[in-house]
């Protein structure tokens, strides 16, 4: 049983070194909690009240941002630095000052509004993002969000990573006004996909520079993203806003 404990970390170890090696593409540890329709406005208080009861005792080393997907889904979204930030319980503090007896009541509450919640990691791929002013994932005035899923099998994955470039560069040379940050799946995700992520401050403006893209790209766009399409799995569209008021950062 040790023998085939230790194969299996190592094989996990083998499949995060490629990612967790490369500096330049930020992980993000998420949350996701699928709320019930009836449960949601419940959620969002419940929420206010926990990042409430951070700002009075200053939770410190705890940062995240907080998303909305349209279909009822909340995403809790935290950058690490490494796994080893899995091992540490930033919630303890809070624990202490409110009380273990106040600190799980809040958590109970949580648990009311949802069936089912879980965790996976997100890398932020630098040198495939499209952002000429700087890449960043705050982007103040644009909370609305539209995520495209790339799922791709192994078999193809390098050569999405290689056809996401060209459009990238296709993307530079026209000077296009879509900009995008493209993230790729990691650890607790099941199958494996590419993640463009497209800031806009509504839905009509997204629509307006999507359309003013399209004809900036021409054919050769058109070309480039059935190239691109050829290549998937699955592809999937979710729309959403980022939740600033369901987000916390520590004072520093």
């Amino acid at each position: 049983m040790k023998t085939i404990k230790t194969t299996i970390l190592l094989a996990v170890l083998l499949m995060l070194t490629p990612i967790l090696s490369n500096a330049q593409n930020q992980s993000f540890w998420v949350h996701e909690d699928q709320v019930k329709p009836s449960k949601q406005a419940e959620y969002e208080k419940v929420t206010k009240d926990f990042v409430e009861a951070c700002k009075k005792h200053e939770l410190k080393d705890a940062n995240w941002a907080a998303a909305r997907v349209d279909n009822g889904t909340y995403i809790s979204i935290v950058p690490i630095e490494n796994m080893a930030d899995f091992d540490k319980n930033p919630l303890a503090p809070l624990m202490e000052k409110m009380g273990e007896e106040n600190f799980r009541a809040i958590f109970k509450r949580f648990d009311a509004c949802y069936d089912k919640h879980g965790d996976y990691m997100v890398h932020l791929i630098e040198d495939l993002s499209y952002m000429p002013n700087g890449l960043m994932s705050n982007t103040p005035g644009k909370d609305y969000r539209k995520w495209h899923y790339l799922y791709v099998t192994p078999s193809n994955a390098q050569a999405l990573h290689t056809k996401i470039k060209e459009i990238k560069a296709l993307y530079e040379k026209k000077g296009s006004k879509e900009y995008f940050r493209m993230y790729r799946s990691g650890f607790g995700t099941m199958g494996d996909y590419y993640l463009a992520s497209v800031s806009a401050k509504d839905e009509q403006s997204y629509a307006k520079t999507s359309d003013e893209n399209d004809t900036l790209l021409g054919a050769e766009g058109k070309k480039l993203f059935s190239e691109m399409f050829i290549l998937l799995d699955k592809y999937e569209v979710k729309t959403g806003r980022m939740r600033p008021d369901l987000a916390y950062t520590a004072k520093q």
